[in-house]
């Protein structure tokens, strides 16, 4: 029982479903760290204690027995105090977020190079140009021709690599440069001036 503060009235602590929510919520992060492996556990701020149960959980097949030792592990990171799990839920986040923002950016660098390397090679060319200040034209072009050569050829895709190469490097210095804030952007002497 929560009990009730005698002087207001009011209970005192969480209510059962809090409560029932949060066991949940861990959980669920202890699922999240079954699932990892041993690098990407090492990168996580994991408290020691916790890792042997870790393992453990990993290590059991038996959908019954993994399901106690998953409730165990569970119990145990009830244990720990909550700036920890807070520490472990945002590392959690920040490689999701990262993972996802570096899919993105190899799906866009895959789709420049199927744009170059397409029927419409010339006009994607000339909208690359135009995106990407600081493009090598003469090496992109050189690129292109030698990639279509290969495929004509059935050679190994060097140049078809190398393509991908060229243009992660220039979406690479693009992202930079808009990840950089505004203040970063102007030399010293262009301070006052922005």
């Amino acid at each position: 029982m929560r009990g009730r503060d005698e002087n207001t009235g009011e209970f005192l602590g969480p209510s059962r479903s809090q409560q029932r929510r949060e066991a949940l919520d861990i959980l669920e992060l202890g699922e999240r760290l079954v699932a990892l492996t041993a690098a990407q556990l090492a990168r996580l701020p994991v408290p020691d204690e916790l890792l042997p149960h870790i393992r453990e959980t990993q290590r059991i097949t038996s959908h019954g027995a993994r399901k106690r030792q998953l409730a165990f592990l569970a119990k145990q990171m009830r244990r720990q105090d909550d700036a920890a799990l807070d520490a472990i839920r945002d590392a959690l986040g920040k490689d999701g977020e990262a993972a996802r923002r570096e899919t993105a950016a190899m799906h866009r660098v895959e789709a420049l190079r199927d744009s170059l390397l397409g029927d419409d090679g010339d006009a994607a060319m000339t909208a690359l140009l135009g995106e990407f200040a600081g493009a090598d034209r003469q090496k992109l072009r050189q690129l292109v021709r030698n990639t279509h050569e290969e495929r004509k050829r059935n050679k190994p895709p060097h140049a078809f690599r190398e393509l991908y190469r060229e243009l992660r490097e220039l979406t690479a210095q693009d992202d930079a440069v808009a990840d950089q804030p505004a203040d970063d952007m102007f030399d010293e002497g262009d301070e006052g001036h922005a």
